[in-house]
């Protein structure tokens, strides 16, 4: 693999003047393949919250969407998708950037989160994979964007592989944390060393109803003890993870989250809807389109070593390893470096 830290060198000066733009614009609305040191590139993301994104709000298949968007509508468009338990405001510095690079930037609240709601009182509170992925192509459709590029991380890099995976027509070019999470529930039942069964402590926990009831109470609690073992070198302060953790108060929250966990178990039924889609995600189909994975080198939230999915990557493909204490929530710990992802995936495609 290449070193990496030459290039974000003589993007340092560029990315820097962007950054103050950037930050102006968010108050009032590539590297190669390898490991990179990014205490210099990404100090804008450190623990200082900025204003809350403006929300604008479109009714998509199933959902009431709220989104944040940024650049102008006939950039190349970019698909931003986070996870749990977090919100938009994990690509708070991400967005402005590739704003400021002329992309048109969406930011969308996952079904469970700020201000997305459910069309239907009567619609389930569904949180399995196919479910989400749907939510992303209806909001396409939604907004007339064809094929932007998409990346995220956690539940929304999982999102994004099985956009690309699925209907690759609908994906350019593909960013994901973590690499290839395309899952199964048979493949969710096959044991795992002890060790690595620890790490999904609350994915048992989330089975029982004691689980659920103890998510609905301290969510906010649960949340932050989340992001501080899936990140244990970023130090964000209350007002960062308060920004966040409003989203998590949106009414259907905390049945969207066990039932995404339920769902991947075996514990919940999906909807029948969706069988034809997981028939295909079961077989663990590859990603033909230009992919850059990401991982920090100091993830602690479960996941796949990169050579165990390089090869679900057919296409034009890189892996960066981002060193520097970078934990789960990569967007938002490495600003710089996932934007500029996206940059470089956009000339690979």
């Amino acid at each position: 693999m290449l070193e990496v830290i030459s290039h974000q060198r003589r993007h340092l000066l560029r990315v820097a003047a962007l950054a103050v733009a950037a930050a102006e614009l968010f108050a009032t609305s590539g590297a190669r393949s390898g490991s990179s040191d990014t205490s210099a590139t990404n100090a804008a993301s450190g623990s200082r919250a900025s204003n809350s994104l403006k929300v604008k709000q479109v009714d998509a298949g199933d959902l009431n969407i709220g989104y944040a968007e940024f650049g102008p509508a006939e950039g190349p468009p970019v698909l931003l998708l986070h996870g749990w338990p977090y919100d938009i405001h994990a690509f708070a510095e991400v967005a402005p950037r590739l704003e400021s690079a002329g992309y048109r930037v969406i930011v969308p609240h996952l079904r469970g989160y700020g201000t997305t709601r459910f069309l239907s009182a009567n619609a389930p509170r569904n949180g399995q994979q196919a479910a989400l992925a749907v939510d992303a192509v209806n909001l396409m459709d939604a907004l007339k964007i064809r094929t932007p590029i998409i990346a995220g991380f956690d539940w929304g890099a999982r999102t994004a592989n099985i956009v690309a995976a699925l209907w690759p027509e609908r994906c350019k070019a593909l960013v994901s944390v973590s690499g290839y999470l395309i899952g199964s529930q048979a493949a969710n039942q096959m044991p795992l060393p002890p060790a690595a069964e620890l790490q999904w402590w609350y994915q048992y926990y989330f089975a029982t109803e004691r689980g659920r009831a103890g998510y609905d109470k301290y969510r906010r609690d649960f949340s932050k003890l989340i992001w501080q073992i899936a990140s244990p070198k970023w130090r964000f302060d209350d007002a960062t993870f308060g920004r966040s953790a409003a989203a998590l108060e949106n009414p259907d929250h905390v049945d969207i989250v066990i039932h995404n966990y339920r769902w991947r178990l075996g514990l919940a039924e999906g909807e029948a809807k969706y069988d034809d889609l997981e028939k295909r995600l079961a077989q663990a189909p590859t990603i033909d389109v230009p992919a850059i994975t990401l991982e920090g080198d100091a993830n602690g939230a479960p996941h796949p070593e990169p050579s165990a999915y390089a090869k679900k990557f057919t296409g034009r493909y890189e892996h960066r390893t981002i060193s520097g204490g970078i934990g789960h929530n990569l967007p938002q710990e490495a600003p710089l470096v996932f934007a500029q992802a996206v940059i470089d995936v956009d000339h690979l495609s």
